[in-house]
């Protein structure tokens, strides 16, 4: 029998539902029905031939039948799956200013969602560390939305590494059809191009790329130790030596533009959401790129 949820995380659900249902205004449940397209055309009815119309679209077996052209209408299918693939790794629980990284993630996803259902699309989850934590089967409808949110933030990961290319292995052997997939991560990790491509060319693949910038800007307050909240490896620092804390950000800020280029030679739209910035900004940024880019 599953155990009573503790109260917070029931008022948190809420509180994030509330937020981030105002947030899914007619204008961003717009931006997103006109960049993600449906699985194709589906049939819808024959009827006769108007000035302007396809002459590709005649049907003849119709028009042969009655002696007057006759097209076949078709319509969009609009339905889609839409996954979100989650980082609940060590790292995601890091967060220095307004929120933490794992906080972001749920919080996006729970507004990538919300949109999804407002256009009847499907919604389902996998939750990953170093191995696959969760995988919740895409539904419809509020309900399946609050109970994706509920264990995103209630689950305790037995994982603490980050394994991309397994997460991205899990994701194409299960998901045979194209969805559309955002992978909510910090991408701490390396090693996982190969499965990734071959993710990007049969889903519709977005990466949103959260950090928090405590992770590469450091108060000088002298020594501090750091400890990888992955691997448990500690290191000292001498925050108040501006040469080295330089250095630090250097190798910080290097090391995330490495895994940016990786991701946009893939081929995969890029999200930039960091923990003490609106994170409904850079995503309604992204849905509006997007929609230019489709029109060219």
């Amino acid at each position: 029998m599953r155990s009573m949820l503790p109260r917070e995380v029931l008022e948190k659900v809420r509180r994030i539902e509330i937020k981030t249902r105002r947030m899914v205004t007619d204008a961003l449940a717009g931006e997103y029905h006109s960049i993600f397209k449906g699985r194709g055309m589906e049939f819808s009815e024959v009827r006769e031939y108007q000035s302007g119309d396809d002459i590709r679209t005649i049907d003849w077996n119709v028009t042969s039948r009655t002696g007057s052209l006759h097209v076949k209408k078709f319509t969009e299918e609009r339905e889609l799956t839409v996954l979100l693939v989650l980082d609940v790794s060590g790292s995601s629980d890091f967060g220095t200013r307004a929120h933490f990284k794992r906080e972001i993630a749920a919080e996006m996803g729970a507004l990538l969602a919300f949109s999804a259902i407002k256009n009847n699309d499907r919604v389902g989850a996998i939750v990953f560390t170093n191995e696959v934590e969760m995988y919740i089967p895409p539904r419809k409808g509020r309900g399946h939305v609050l109970r994706v949110i509920r264990d995103l933030l209630y689950l305790q990961p037995k994982g603490k590494g980050t394994n991309l290319a397994h997460a991205c292995e899990y994701l194409n052997r299960i998901t045979r059809k194209r969805a559309v997939v955002f992978i909510l991560s910090d991408f701490m990790d390396s090693n996982f191009d190969k499965p990734m491509r071959v993710a990007a060319k049969k889903h519709d693949l977005i990466s949103v790329f959260i950090t928090d910038p405590s992770e590469s800007q450091l108060p000088p307050v002298g020594l501090v130790e750091l400890q990888d909240a992955e691997t448990g490896r500690r290191v000292l620092l001498d925050t108040s030596d501006r040469a080295a804390m330089a250095a630090y950000h250097r190798r910080v800020e290097a090391r995330r533009q490495r895994q940016r280029d990786l991701l946009t030679g893939m081929g995969v739209d890029l999200i930039d959401i960091r923990t003490d910035v609106p994170y409904d900004r850079p995503l309604l940024r992204f849905f509006r790129m997007r929609e230019r880019r489709l029109r060219r």
